[in-house]
């Protein structure tokens, strides 16, 4: 049994649910503002926030072909992980979830950022 489509297919779904947040909010935007296209999407993406990219592009062009954001060009700012060291009480870098403190080792690190995901900005007409 290859278990690899299903896989993909989780991540394409969960991709998905945010390229069509991501749209929502844009769409909610131009209301507001009274913008009528979508030219540029700059997403902040931290590295320990679980999302593929590459499946986060395809999902957002497909979500976003009918819209105000049809043909944008999404641009992915990937932002560096963080955490907090309790037993050697410094900030590190943190490159993945549940990997040892880079200073001492210890695996209590709580995650103070690059978790995240915002719409950082976007480029209207």
């Amino acid at each position: 049994m290859n278990l690899g489509g299903n896989i993909r297919q989780g991540f394409a779904v969960h991709e998905m649910s945010i390229a069509e947040s991501v749209l929502q909010i844009i769409e909610d935007k131009a209301l507001s503002d009274g913008y009528a296209r979508v030219k540029t999407v700059w997403l902040e993406i931290g590295q320990l926030a679980g999302v593929e990219t590459e499946s986060l592009r395809f999902c957002f062009d497909v979500v976003t072909r009918d819209s105000v954001a049809r043909d944008a060009r999404l641009e992915i700012i990937e932002t560096a992980g963080q955490g907090w060291c309790m037993d050697c009480a410094r900030n590190v870098a943190v490159t993945a979830r549940y990997e040892p403190c880079p200073i001492c080792g210890s695996f209590q690190i709580e995650v103070t950022g690059g978790d995240e995901m915002r719409v950082k900005e976007l480029e209207v007409e």
